[in-house]
């Protein structure tokens, strides 16, 4: 027999794929699915490069596999796919971990190790892992050109940056400013505002949080305040730190303040303080009002027991706590108060006890009282001077402006006192509100050694020298490196100081929101910083606008997330304090009146040779450099990092010396330039960008975290530089979680190694698992069980129908070289699965082109399982080992073959290297197609005539009843090879009823019953039941739900009928009409005598479970038979083999099958059937009561 469809002897999708990777290798398939599609539409994409100085997970696999999906996809529609591969080597991640390798800090670098060693030790540490990122694309599948990347840190890409950057510095939307801006002390750098806003950079932490006294300067008071002695300002802030940096009080000039007579909690001290009106009672909640401060001890005890009511002991256990001896003449003539809740032995062991007691009562009388002694609004407040609160350093310029109260609008009442501890060197609010007051509220600036004037914190996060114990202290305890923190934070050791001196009115430790670096994981500063900005704020709205025209998966981010970012969009910073990234391009005189934005080398080189004749530079470092040679060669000669080009001192218009602005650009910007730089743009391949060839992209894939990063800085650039979108479609991917919802982290231990899981379940399964399984936007609970389940239902299926296909075919010696036998003449059930195939096709399409590779995934899924294998094969595989090789089986095996060809395509961007496997099997037998290749071939198309409705919707009805029979029978736990009588059906109409009628025989076949009764009026055979569906009538209907409840409980047969047919029905609530669906209700069928009842899509079913003696003969023949095949198969037999077979007489054994013998016969190709006394050398075989010995033979 020569096998013309290779046949395997199981499934193993880890060696399909090493196998198909070497294909392509040997094959340049990738190669030429680019080139055979030369003068096709290109369909743009842009990878978003990784960087290769850290390791990937298995988060990777899912971002990379939706990225190939829709390429490979857009190829076998016919589009030109290029697809550039990556590198991001710039940026913190590369620099931290550089210096963790080195065993350095940022304040080393030029130090213990220059600059140009820190880079070339930053160049090796990012491409380290190259090879494995490689080896991972290759091994999941991940078509992408990784032979000409496009490196970041190259000076080509450089270059295209630069000129990018002057664009936007011609445009007039460069600046530089001196602002509060975010600031990592761990990494040594400022960050932008979309870099805080990275997802998880906002986290709960919990801070000891201050509500601190400001002492007012009597004279300065206004005279509404006057003649009520010292007065303190409350100011509530969670970062103590900042404390020693106030200057000013902000208040909102229109909220009511007040003026309360209390206590100091701590101190026991009587103090005047200020706060705001609406905020009484978050500070006094325990306390009451009194109208005369004086006298109250009495009435504030009274209250105290009569509105916290307890047990006389715990009573006398908080007088005996509370109350101190040298009070003793009080509690005594304050004894009818006690009488009136105490009984008299209480009193009296009070008395006894009080005397030994030495406690104070003021802690008492303080949480229990204050009285309101003035109002104000808070502009009457502005102007009032006060005490420094920690006299540790004054401002360095106009200090008589400082520490005093002004007003500011972005006061609330929300929290803290609704009075602002305002530090303009910490803070963007307090130092432009600083500014805004006249006069300007210095900032809390101190010149250091050489006169420069710096913050009371560095840009490690630790107080500078000359602070007294506070000096060289971090700010923070998570900026100590592990195991060298304090056990006291310097924000505990503040709240403690001013505890004692008078200074705190209340300390607690607060949980709230704060911002960490995205790559060092510790909190950042707002830090004064000299910092050049792009004007985001003048093209926001455009931005806006272009967003609305981009198609976002989900569209809910594209709107939400992403689009209420761009309105609210900051200025960028795009100053980086670090020294491996690209150099921001601008060179200045020292008195900053002239400048020069570099936009290429050319235009450098230019520059660095005038420099040269006015004297300033010595040599051109790049000299041999070939002025419009765009030659590798010649860009090798030019190196635009920080080492090279601080060195660069050029000539200003005026003849004055020029040195480069020492910051980096922020390596967001690198990124979002890829476009235009992966392509040298505009140096070389011009017409690329400029008619559309290559930007914009049709399609970008990255993580949700990347609409603060890669997303963002896309448009930004498109937008600034091009007025155009960057991208036309977006799919935002969700996070890879592990199976308990948990981020995953080799921390935790619940990281899933990318590696072991290709190799063990195989690329294929582990792509299908994981896009089937949810939407790429949402959030993949992975679950290394659903990947074994995926390899064992969908490829295990699929391998299981093309092994029965070839196996047959081999015997048949089909190879689709007979004439195409016409639609019209193929079998029903043909006709039917090639409907449904297209009907499929038109889905799949649909879905892929629309982004939605899960529809997709599922939609084949299910034909695969059910309707191909489950049905058509199953109800097919007599045609196929039974009967001459005639028009009927041909037809089988042309229609199997297109639907696993059709599969292999439609799948073949999900599920590559199978696929292809598959489809090279098929077509190599057969030559039907051209193509080597799945990825090279065409995707299918729909054909219309092929899809006929009305069959598939008789032949699900089919399916469904099906369904429904065999659940009963196992719930019964009946076997299908045993006969049952009858099923009834009722007739919902005419339509149904002949749909029914018409797939009869079949459902009879499939499920194994002699009849099939329909019944015009089942109201007096079969009553259905319907209850609510609480869980999904809830969210819906809310407080009516009761009353929908009620509704549906009364509902009669007719009505239940109605929505089980109809899907939905209306009924009236409360005078309302409302639409109630299938999905909110449950509805059930009552089982009658002999009977069981299913009901599912609107269709029910009752089987007969009666089983005659003539029906239990039937199933122990059927069960014979299949216990003959079994052995058959299992002793090495041909399919085509006749057989003698011998059986050990047992019971009624004999009988059964004599009254069936020609059935068993013909199954199993037996040619003489006997039976035997003794069997001796029998095989023993066992089924329902039955135990015998039986013996095959040829």
């Amino acid at each position: 027999m020569s096998t013309k469809f290779t046949e395997y002897k199981g499934l193993d999708l880890p060696t399909v794929a090493s196998e198909v990777l070497d294909f392509w290798k040997k094959n340049n398939v990738f190669e030429q699915s680019v080139t055979s599609r030369e003068g096709a539409t290109p369909y743009v994409f842009f990878e978003g490069p990784p960087s290769a100085n850290g390791l990937p997970g298995i988060h990777h696999v899912m971002a990379r596999a939706i990225k190939d999906i829709f390429c490979r996809y857009k190829t076998q529609k016919g589009y030109q796919v290029k697809r550039k591969a990556g590198w991001d080597t710039h940026g913190l991640p590369v620099e931290l971990g550089t210096e963790k390798e080195l065993g350095i800090t940022k304040e080393d670098i030029g130090k213990t190790i220059s600059v140009t060693e820190y880079n070339e030790a930053c160049k090796r540490t990012v491409m380290r892992y190259t090879d494995v990122w490689n080896d991972l694309t290759e091994k999941m599948g991940y078509w992408v050109d990784m032979e000409d990347p496009y490196v970041t840190y190259k000076s080509k890409y450089m270059e295209s940056v630069w000129w990018l950057l002057k664009q936007i510095y011609n445009k007039d939307l460069l600046y530089k400013g001196y602002t509060i801006q975010p600031y990592s002390p761990k990494a040594g750098t400022g960050l932008s505002s979309h870099e805080v806003n990275q997802p998880g950079a906002y986290r709960d932490v919990t801070d000891t949080t201050i509500v601190a006294q400001f002492k007012t300067k009597l004279e300065t008071l206004p005279i509404f305040l006057q003649g009520f002695g010292d007065i303190h300002i409350l100011a509530w802030t969670t970062t103590p730190w900042t404390l020693p940096s106030n200057t000013a009080l902000t208040v909102g000039p229109k909220i009511d303040y007040v003026l309360v007579k209390t206590f100091n909690e701590y101190t026991g001290i009587e103090i005047n303080v200020v706060l705001a009106k609406n905020l009484l009672n978050k500070h006094f909640s325990n306390a009451i009002q009194v109208e005369d401060f004086k006298n109250s001890n009495e009435e504030i005890i009274k209250n105290y027991f009569e509105n916290n009511p307890s047990s006389d002991d715990q009573k006398i256990k908080f007088i005996l706590e509370e109350i101190d001896a040298t009070l003793n003449n009080f509690i005594k003539k304050s004894t009818n108060h006690y009488l009136n809740i105490l009984t008299k032995d209480s009193v009296f062991e009070i008395f006894e006890k009080v005397q030994i007691k030495q406690e104070s009562l003021q802690k008492l009388l303080v949480k229990n009282r204050y009285q309101i002694l003035a109002e104000c609004k808070g502009a009457d407040l502005v102007g009032i001077r006060y005490e420094q609160l920690l006299p540790l350093a004054l401002p360095y310029q106009n200090p008589e402006n400082a520490f005093r109260v002004i007003a500011g609008d972005f006061v609330t009442t929300e929290d803290g006192t609704g009075i602002v501890h305002t530090a303009p060197t910490f803070g963007a609010d307090d130092s432009k509100v600083a500014k805004e007051a006249t006069p300007e509220v210095p900032p809390m600036l101190v010149l250091d050694e050489n006169g420069n004037p710096v913050p009371l914190v560095d840009l490690q996060g630790k107080f500078i020298q000359g602070l007294g114990e506070f000096s060289g202290k971090y700010v923070k305890n998570e900026y100590y490196n592990e195991g060298e923190a304090p056990e006291k934070s310097v924000d505990v050791e503040i709240a403690i100081l001013l505890k004692e001196q008078n200074k705190a009115f209340k300390v607690e430790k607060y949980v709230h929101s704060y911002p960490h670096c995205w790559r060092t994981d510790k909190p950042i500063l707002y830090y004064p910083l000299d910092s050049w900005f792009i004007k985001v704020t003048e093209i926001k709205d455009r931005m806006f606008d272009l967003n609305e025209t981009i198609n976002w998966k989900p569209k809910a981010t594209g709107e939400g997330r992403f689009g209420n970012w761009l309105k609210n969009a900051n200025d960028w910073n795009l100053s980086r304090s670090r020294y491996w990234g690209i150099p921001l391009p601008i060179w200045r005189t020292e008195d900053k009146t002239e400048e020069i934005c570099i936009g290429s080398v050319e235009e450098l080189y230019a520059e660095i040779e005038k420099s040269i004749a006015a004297g300033f530079q010595k040599e051109n470092p790049f000299k041999g450099f070939v002025v419009g040679s765009m030659s590798e060669e010649n860009y090798d000669l030019v190196d635009l990092h920080k080492n090279v080009v601080d060195d660069i001192v050029l000539v200003s218009a005026t003849g004055k010396p020029m040195k480069r602005e020492t910051d980096l650009i922020d390596v967001w910007f690198d990124s979002g330039a890829m476009p235009y730089a992966q392509w040298h743009y505009p140096f070389e391949n011009k017409e690329l960008i400029d008619k559309n060839k290559a930007f914009p992209a049709d399609f970008i894939a990255e993580g949700v975290d990347q609409t603060r990063g890669w997303f963002y800085t896309l448009h930004a650039i498109g937008t600034l530089v091009f007025d155009k979108i960057a991208y036309k479609n977006v799919v935002s991917n969700g996070l890879v979680l592990d199976k308990n919802g948990q981020k995953m982290s080799k921390r935790l231990g619940n990281a899933v190694d990318p590696f072991t899981t290709l190799a063990e379940y195989g690329p294929d399964a582990t792509r299908w698992y994981m896009i089937s399984n949810a939407n790429p936007w949402d959030n993949l609970k992975f679950d290394i069980e659903g990947v074994a389940e995926v390899r064992r239902k969908f490829f295990g299926t699929l391998y299981n129908t093309y092994s029965f296909f070839s196996l047959y075919a081999n015997i048949d010696g089909f190879t689709y070289a007979e004439a195409e036998i016409p639609l019209a003449e193929r079998p029903e059930i043909d006709r039917w699965i090639l409907s449904e195939l297209h009907s499929l096709i038109a889905l799949v399409d649909e879905a892929y082109a629309d982004y939605e590779p899960t529809k997709a995934a599922r939609a084949i899924s299910d034909f695969v399982q059910e309707n191909l294998s489950n049905w058509y094969v199953r109800l097919c595989r007599r045609r196929f080992w039974k009967g001459e090789y005639g028009t009927d089986k041909i037809a089988a095996y042309q229609t199997l073959y297109t639907c696993l060809v059709t599969i292999a395509k439609l799948s073949a961007p999900i599920a590559p290297f199978f696929m292809d496997r598959l489809y090279k099997d098929l077509n190599t037998a057969t030559n039907n197609e051209k193509f080597n290749s799945v990825h090279l071939s065409e995707f299918p198309v729909l054909v219309e005539n092929f899809v006929d409705k009305s069959l598939e919707s008789k032949m699900l009805k089919a399916q469904t009843v099906s369904s429904l029979v065999l659940s009963l029978r196992k719930k019964e736990m009946i076997k299908v090879r045993q006969p049952l009588q009858r099923v009834m059906i009722p007739v919902l109409d005419e339509v149904f009823k002949a749909e029914i009628e018409a797939v009869a025989d079949l459902i009879k076949a499939e499920v194994n019953v002699k009849e099939i009764e329909l019944l015009d009026d089942a109201s007096g055979v079969l009553v259905k039941q319907i209850k609510p569906n609480f869980k999904a009538l809830g969210p819906k209907f809310g407080k009516d739900i009761n009353l929908v409840s009620k509704e549906i409980q009364a509902f009669s047969q007719d009505q239940i009928n109605e929505i089980d047919t109809k899907g939905e029905i209306s009924i009236v609530i409360s005078g309302k009409s409302i639409i109630l669906t299938s999905q909110e209700v449950e509805i059930t069928s009552q089982d009658i005598p002999g009977w069981l009842v299913a009901s599912a899509n609107g269709i029910t079913v009752a089987l007969d479970i009666t089983i005659s003696d003539a029906l239990k003969k039937e199933g122990i023949s059927r069960e014979l038979v299949n216990r003959i095949q079994n052995i058959r198969k299992d002793s090495g037999f041909e399919v085509t083999d006749k057989i003698k077979v011998t059986l050990e007489r047992f019971g009624n054994l004999e009988d059964a099958i004599l009254s069936n013998q020609e059935y068993i016969k013909s199954e199993t190709l037996t040619e003489e059937l006997n039976f035997s006394d003794n069997l001796e050398n029998g095989i023993e075989i066992e089924f329902d009561d039955i135990k015998t010995k039986i013996l095959i033979s040829k």
